[in-house]
């Protein structure tokens, strides 16, 4: 799980597997399998770094 921040500055905890597009426009808008879509401060290279941080700790572990 990494954690994002809503638009409205609440903060979730989202799984990245799930995850279908992330895009800027100009919003960062993560697109998930499921359709639904969540609108987060960071940019898009931000979720990028996290999931790749997600992943290397859950190969470490």
């Amino acid at each position: 799980m990494i954690e994002v921040t809503k638009i409205n500055g609440e903060k979730i905890l989202v799984n990245p597997l799930l995850f279908e597009i992330v895009e800027e426009t100009p919003d960062t808008v993560i697109t998930m399998t499921t359709g639904k879509k969540i609108i987060v401060k960071e940019s898009r290279q931000e979720v990028k770094n996290l999931v790749k941080l997600d992943r290397k700790d859950i190969l470490t572990d």
